[in-house]
This record gives C-alpha cells, sequence and structure tokens, in this order.
C-alpha cells in the first residue's frame, strides 16, 4: 500500500475536531489490539453508561473475531472487524480508541489518531524509546485531544489518599524509595519454532520495528522480552511504580540512573534482563528499583515503600500502610562497652515516642481500573486534563528508558530533565531515538513535520 504523507494523513487531519460532547451523547470507542490487556478494557468500557463499542482492529485473525464477539456480546451492538487500524482510524463512529498494541506501536498509533480526530486511551508503557514521548505530547496538544495512559494507580481511591498523607508531611521528609517485584517462572519460554500462521499479518504487526524472521516468540504476548518491541520488566512493571513515586513527589525526572543486571537464569530465547537493579538519583532523595525472574523470596510483589523522617509508608494495588518510627535520643545511640571506667559515658534512658501515627487502608485492583475508564470518558466529554495525561506518561517512561541505556552501556547516565538530553555522553544519548522501518518512517515525518 502506498504511503505518502498526503494519502496516510489527508483524510485523517480532514476528521479533527475539538468539542465538548452533551452529557447524554454516547462516546463511540474502537479498540486497536485485543489481547490480555485488549481483553480488559473491553470488559472495562462495557461497564460504563453512555458508551458504544464501535470496532476492534487487530492483525491475528482469531483474536480479531473474539474482539468483535466481546464487543457484541457485552453491548449488544454490532461492531466491525478492521485488521488494519488504519480503516478504525477512518470510521466516523469512533470518537476515542484504546491502544492495547505492544510497546512499539504506542507513539505512532497515538499520533495518528490524534491526527484523525481521536482521543487515546494508551497503554503503559507509553513509549519505546525517549524521544517518542515528547512527539506524542506535542502532538496531543497539536490536535487539541485528550490522551491518557493506563496508569490505572493513579486513579485507585487509596493511592490518591496515601498521596495526600504523604504530601500533608505525614511521613516528614521523604529522602529513600523502595521499589520491586519478583516471581520465579524458570526456566523460562522455551526456544519455540514454527511457521507464521496464514490468518496473522506479521508485517503489520512488525509495523515500524525492524524486519525480523517470524518467531511464535516475536509476536503476542512474548513481545515483551525483546528490545525491538519492549524494554523489559523495567518498562512494563517498573513504569506502574515509577509513575506513582514522580507523582507522589512532585518529581519530573531523575537527574542521574544507574543499572545493571541480566539474563542469568531463563533458558529461552529472550533478550532482555530477568535480573535487574536500578538506582534512581532525584534532587533530595534517591529511589532503588529490582526485579527478578528467578525467585519470589518472601517479598514477592513488594511495591513501593516510602521512606521519611517519621516513618515509611509501604503500598501496593491491595492498600497501604504507614509504619511509624520511633524517636531516638542521640545519647541513646551511644554504645555501652565493658570496662568502662568510673564516670565514662553513660546511656540516658528515654520514654520511646512515635514520630508519626500509623495507619491503613485497603485497595482493589478492578476499582483502580473502572476508575481510570471513566475518568479517561469524562475527560472526553469535558475536555479537561486527564490524571494520566501524555506529558505524565512521557517522564515516567524516560525514567524507564534510562535505566534501560544504563543497563545497556555499562555506565551511569546523567539527566537534564529540562533540555530532555543526556549529558556529556555522545553513545548514550545515541539510543534516545530509533529509526522506523520503511514506510512507516516516511508516516513519522509527515505527523512530525
Amino acid at each position: 500500500m502506498s504511503m505518502t504523507r498526503r494519502s496516510v494523513l489527508g483524510s485523517l487531519t480532514a476528521l479533527s475536531y475539538s468539542r465538548v460532547m452533551g452529557a447524554n451523547e454516547r462516546i463511540g470507542v474502537g479498540f486497536i489490539g485485543y489481547g490480555l490487556i485488549g481483553g480488559q478494557h473491553v470488559y472495562d468500557f462495557s461497564r460504563q453508561e453512555g458508551v458504544s463499542l464501535v470496532a476492534v482492529a487487530e492483525t491475528f485473525e482469531p483474536r480479531l473475531r473474539e474482539g468483535v464477539a466481546e464487543c457484541n456480546r457485552r453491548s449488544g451492538g454490532s461492531a466491525r472487524a478492521y485488521k488494519d487500524f488504519r480503516r478504525l482510524l477512518e470510521d466516523r463512529d469512533v470518537d476515542a480508541v484504546v491502544v492495547s498494541t505492544p510497546d512499539h506501536w504506542h507513539a505512532l498509533m497515538t499520533m495518528l489518531a490524534c491526527a484523525a480526530g481521536k482521543d487515546v486511551y494508551v497503554e503503559k508503557p507509553m513509549t519505546l524509546f525517549v524521544r517518542e514521548g515528547r512527539w506524542m505530547a506535542d502532538a496531543a496538544r497539536r490536535y487539541r485531544r485528550i490522551v491518557q495512559v493506563g496508569t490505572q494507580q493513579r486513579s485507585g481511591k487509596h493511592y490518591q489518599a496515601a498521596r495526600e498523607l504523604i504530601r500533608q508531611g505525614r511521613l516528614g521528609k521523604v529522602v529513600s524509595v523502595r521499589m520491586g517485584v519478583a516471581r520465579n517462572i524458570v526456566p523460562g519460554f522455551g526456544r519455540p519454532a514454527g511457521a507464521q500462521p496464514e490468518n496473522f499479518d506479521y508485517d503489520l504487526w512488525l509495523g515500524p520495528a525492524p524486519e525480523r524472521p517470524y518467531s511464535p516468540h516475536r509476536a503476542l504476548y512474548h513481545f515483551r522480552w525483546f528490545w525491538d518491541y519492549s524494554g523489559g520488566q523495567m518498562t512494563n512493571l517498573a513504569a506502574h511504580e515509577i509513575d506513582i513515586l514522580q507523582w507522589f513527589l512532585d518529581a519530573q525526572a531523575p537527574t542521574a540512573v544507574t543499572s545493571s543486571g541480566g539474563r542469568f537464569a531463563l533458558e529461552d530465547d529472550g533478550e532482555t534482563p530477568d535480573v535487574q537493579d536500578a538506582l534512581f538519583e532525584y534532587p533530595g532523595f534517591t529511589a532503588e528499583w529490582s526485579h527478578r525472574e528467578v525467585s519470589a523470596g518472601r517479598r514477592a510483589g513488594f511495591g513501593t515503600e516510602f521512606f521519611g523522617t517519621r516513618g515509611s509508608l509501604a503500598i501496593t494495588r491491595s492498600g497501604w500502610e504507614l509504619f511509624p518510627d520511633m524517636k531516638t535520643a542521640p545519647e541513646d545511640a551511644i554504645p555501652v562497652f565493658q570496662g568502662h571506667p568510673p564516670g565514662g559515658p553513660q546511656r540516658i534512658k528515654t520514654e520511646p515516642q512515635l514520630l508519626a501515627q500509623p495507619a491503613k487502608m485497603a485497595g482493589s485492583s478492578d476499582e483502580q481500573l473502572d476508575a481510570h475508564v471513566r475518568g479517561f470518558l469524562e475527560c472526553v466529554r469535558s475536555r479537561r486534563k486527564p490524571i494520566a495525561d501524555a506529558e505524565d506518561g512521557h517522564r515516567t517512561a524516560t525514567a524507564c528508558h534510562l535505566a534501560n541505556i544504563s543497563y545497556r552501556t555499562g555506565r551511569k547516565i546523567r539527566w537534564d530533565p529540562a533540555a530532555e538530553q543526556i549529558v556529556g555522553d555522545t553513545q548514550a544519548a545515541a539510543l534516545l531515538e530509533r529509526p522506523y522501518r520503511k514506510p512507516w518512517d516516511a508516516v513519522l515525518r509527515g505527523l512530525l513535520s
């Protein structure tokens, strides 16, 4: 198919509009990608009032049929099926799209949807590399579109309550954050072989990514373990927790990142590390992330913990708890040694004092997903800024990408948040952007011109 700037963007930009929808006006939603999270989104959107499930676009025909059938079952409508997402963007009944594809498609699909006059709910991580985030944020402003990222923890009531508690100073000054996740999936996913299915458009699935021979792992769920399509668990799972720490602490970006790890234990054809640790340096505090696919230990799924001068707060999707510290007088820290002469150092006993009040609150993953979708739809109607907009998604993904750049170069990365540039390392700075494969490179140039 010929893909000149005129053919790709001409009809799409003609559809661009900006208006406040009526309170009783139904929002037509199209779903691009129907896999694990795509199915979740069909369920979540179907439960909202004033929504029509209009269409599904998917490169794998069995999933396309499944997605359309599920939309029709839940809405009682007649959703349309598109093998090519560009046809869905031309559908005038689609007011908003949900992008649930592999990461390497998020940016281009979002920008094309904005140009077509569609609002966008795009899954996290928002980008495959740093520069895409700035392009997406600029496109959202240029076309006056609502773009919300799927970091749904922000919409959880208990996350919002914990954020307010920390901002009120209940932990004192927060100087350290620890984040991580662990599970044991040894030996891994193997090295399967197989012919490309006839009902799978692998070339369109690859899109802007480099051309590679088909493999069952270079498609569908297992894309997560290849650098061509994703940043591994650093951009998958760490993105949620880094988003929360930056949101809670009003931190735009780290100023330096160091990361190490490797593919140490899994016996398969994956590339991204099964063990990775990263240290993020922010003004006034540091943050650590750790993931491993080899031993869950006693703290599997341990989420995020904030450490302040009055206590700590541990939070996951299921709830949070504040653990106050005990006040310790400096004199109490004097060690007692055997053989002190009379009149030597004496320990002064003080009554322990809590520096904060203990507290806890339960949370619900289902409630967070539902609220995030509902909030997005409210923004589509009102045109107000969503709770996790493109700028937020860009800043979160940037921190993750910097950690991966440090891991892949083997050295510390220093970051200038204002200039959005790596400082003093031209080799690392070259990794802030990747080339798009033809003909999608021409589509990108058209969007950026």
